[in-house]
C-alpha cells in the first residue's frame, strides 16, 4: 500500500506540472519513460519536474517524455491515466445558457495542437515507420524479458540436473510465448496501422498452426513458424490494407460479415502462398549474415557497432534493430547483437564517472553523476545521457569510444568461436545477466560479458578523463556555482557557451527508444 501511495503522489506532482489534465492530449509509457501527448508545451514547468525525486530527466520529441526509470513508470502511469481521467470528470459542465465561451487558454491550445499537427506533418517518413515498429514490438518486451530469465533458470537447473520434475514446465513457460509471438506481433502490427487487431491476430496465427505442413509452397512444404514475426508483420499489414479496402467498397449492411471473411480470406491466401516462403528466407538470411559477420569480423564488427550504437539512439534509429533482435531470438534463441551494443552504455558510465573526477569543484554535476550512476549500472542511460555527457558535449564522443572497445572485446571472442547472446531485448548493463546464454556454457558467457562491461567502463574514463575536456569546457564548469547539466535543457539544449540544438530521445525502442527503451541495449 505505501508503494501504491508513493506512486500515486508521484503522478500527483506530475499532473500540475504538465499543465494539467486540460493539457493532456495522450498518455502512454515504454520501458523507462511517461510519454504524454500536450495541447500546449509552454505550460510545462521543465525545472520543477526535473527536480522531483523521481524524475531522472525530461526528453522532448514527438512526445513531452519524463523518464522514470524501468518498473517505476509501468506503475505510475495507470495512477496518472486515473488522476487525468477523474480531474476530467470533476470539471464543470457547461452552463444551462449553452457551451462555455472559449477563453484565451482554449485558443492558446488549439493553436499549439495545430502547430504540433503541422510538426508532425514534417516528421521523416522513414522515421515515423521505425517508431510504428518499435510500437509494435515494445510491449512485447516484459514477456521477453520473464520467458528469457525462465529459459536461463531451466537451463541452469538441466545442467545442473536438479529438479528434473519441474524443468519440463520451466521450459513450456520459457517456450510458450515464443511459440506464439507471431501471433501477438500481428495483433499489434494490424494495431498499429490502423486496422483490427484481431483480424491482424488472426492471420499471423496461420504461420504457426501446425496444419500448413500439409501446404506445399514454391515446391516447398512450408513448416509452422516459417517466416516468423516479419512474416506475422507483413501478413498483418496486408490483412489492414484489405480491410480498409472491404470498409470502402461493402455495403453496410453486409461489412460485419463480409469484411472480416475476405480479410482473413485474401490476406491468408498471400500468407500461405508467399510471404511465409519469403519472409523465410530473409529470417534465414538475417541469421546467417549475423552469425557470418561475427565469426568472420567481430572484433571490428563490435567496435563499430558499439561505437555507434549511442548516437543511432540520438537519432532514433536504433528501433530498425527491434525486428532484427526478435527476429534471431526466435532462430536461436538469443540475439548476439545486444551484448554488444550493451557495451554503449558501459561506456556511458565509465564517462561519468570521469566527469565525476574531472570536476571536483562542481558539485551540482557530481549530485547528478552519483544519483544517476545506479540506474546506469543497471542498463538505464537517460538520466547520464541527457543529465552529463550530452549537454558537455565531448564527453558523449568519449562514452561512445569506451563503447566501441567494450564492443570489439565482446565481438572478438564471438569471432573466437565464444558466442554470447541474450534472449530477451531491453535490459542492458548488469540487468542483462540473467539473459545471457551462449554456446560454451553460462559460465564462460557470463565472465565475457563481464570482461566487456569492464573494458567499456575503462576505455570509457580513459577516453574522457584525458580527451574529454578542453581548457575552456573545464574553465566553464569546474566551479561551484555552476547548474547541473540536467538543468541546461536535458530536453535538447545546450550549455551556455554551445551553439542550440535539438535531440530526441532513444526508445523503445522506442524504439523504444528506450535505449534502455529501447529496447535494445541501452
Amino acid at each position: 500500500m505505501a508503494t501504491e501511495d508513493k506512486n500515486r503522489a508521484t503522478a500527483a506532482a506530475i499532473l500540475p506540472l504538465v499543465g494539467g489534465a486540460a493539457n493532456v492530449a495522450s498518455i502512454a509509457h515504454c520501458m523507462t519513460r511517461l510519454r504524454l501527448g500536450l495541447h500546449d508545451r509552454s505550460l510545462v514547468d521543465d525545472e520543477a519536474l526535473k527536480a522531483l525525486p523521481a524524475v531522472m530527466g525530461v526528453v522532448e520529441d514527438d512526445t513531452y517524455q519524463i523518464v522514470l526509470g524501468p518498473g517505476t513508470v509501468a506503475r505510475v502511469t495507470p495512477e496518472f491515466e486515473q488522476l487525468v481521467e477523474e480531474a476530467r470528470e470533476a470539471a464543470p459542465a457547461p452552463g444551462p445558457g449553452g457551451p462555455a465561451a472559449v477563453s484565451a487558454d482554449d485558443l492558446a491550445a488549439q493553436g499549439a495542437a495545430i502547430k504540433a499537427q503541422q510538426k508532425a506533418k514534417n516528421a521523416t517518413p522513414f522515421k515515423l515507420f521505425l517508431r510504428k515498429i518499435a510500437n509494435i514490438f515494445v510491449p512485447l518486451i516484459p514477456a521477453l524479458i520473464g520467458c528469457g530469465i525462465i529459459a536461463g533458470l531451466n537451463g541452469l537447473l538441466v545442467n545442473l540436473q536438479w529438479l528434473p520434475a519441474v524443468t519440463p514446465a520451466l521450459a513450456a513457460m520459457a517456450s510458450g510465448f515464443m511459440a506464439l509471438i507471431a501471433v501477438f506481433v500481428g495483433y499489434n502490427t494490424a494495431k498499429e496501422f490502423g486496422g483490427t487487431p484481431i483480424l491482424g491476430g488472426a492471420v499471423a496465427a496461420i504461420i504457426v498452426f501446425p496444419g500448413v505442413a500439409n501446404i506445399d509452397a514454391f515446391g516447398q512444404t512450408l513448416s509452422p513458424g516459417q517466416g516468423g514475426v516479419l512474416g506475422a508483420l507483413g501478413a498483418a499489414v496486408l490483412a489492414v490494407y484489405v480491410e480498409k479496402w472491404c470498409r470502402r467498397w461493402v455495403p453496410e449492411a453486409l461489412d460485419v460479415l463480409v469484411t472480416p471473411t475476405l480479410t482473413v480470406l485474401i490476406s491468408g491466401l498471400v500468407t500461405i502462398f508467399g510471404l511465409m516462403f519469403v519472409a523465410g528466407e530473409i529470417s534465414s538470411a538475417i541469421g546467417t549474415f549475423a552469425d557470418w559477420l561475427l565469426s568472420n569480423g567481430g572484433a571490428g564488427a563490435g567496435f563499430v557497432l558499439g561505437g555507434l550504437f549511442l548516437p543511432l539512439v540520438m537519432l532514433g534509429l536504433h528501433q530498425a534493430l527491434i525486428p532484427i533482435h526478435t527476429t534471431l531470438i526466435e532462430q536461436q534463441g538469443y540475439t548476439v547483437l545486444l551484448p554488444i551494443l550493451a557495451m554503449a552504455g558501459a561506456g556511458q558510465v565509465g564517462a561519468a564517472m570521469a566527469v565525476y573526477f574531472r570536476l571536483p569543484r562542481n558539485e551540482s554535476i557530481r549530485r547528478t553523476i552519483k544519483s544517476a550512476l545506479p540506474a546506469g549500472l543497471l542498463g538505464v542511460g537517460e538520466p547520464l545521457i541527457y543529465g552529463v555527457s550530452l549537454p558537455l558535449g565531448r564527453p558523449f564522443i568519449t562514452a561512445c569510444v569506451g563503447g566501441a572497445f567494450g564492443g570489439g572485446f565482446v565481438g572478438l571472442f564471438n569471432q573466437l568461436g565464444d558466442t554470447v547472446g541474450s534472449t530477451a531485448i531491453g535490459p542492458s548493463g548488469w540487468a542483462l545477466f540473467p539473459l545471457l546464454d551462449g554456446n560454451h556454457g553460462l559460465g564462460s558467457t557470463i565472465a565475457i560479458y563481464g570482461a566487456g562491461l569492464l573494458v567499456g567502463y575503462v576505455a570509457g574514463f580513459l577516453a574522457t578523463y584525458f580527451f574529454g575536456f578542453s581548457k575552456d569546457l573545464l574553465t566553464e564548469f569546474n566551479v561551484s556555482q555552476e547548474p547541473a547539466p540536467s538543468t541546461i535543457a536535458a530536453t535538447g539544449g545546450t550549455p551556455p557557451s554551445a551553439t542550440p540544438s535539438s535531440s530526441g530521445g532513444p526508445d523503445t525502442p522506442d524504439p523504444g527508444t528506450d535505449p534502455a527503451k529501447a529496447p535494445a541495449g541501452v
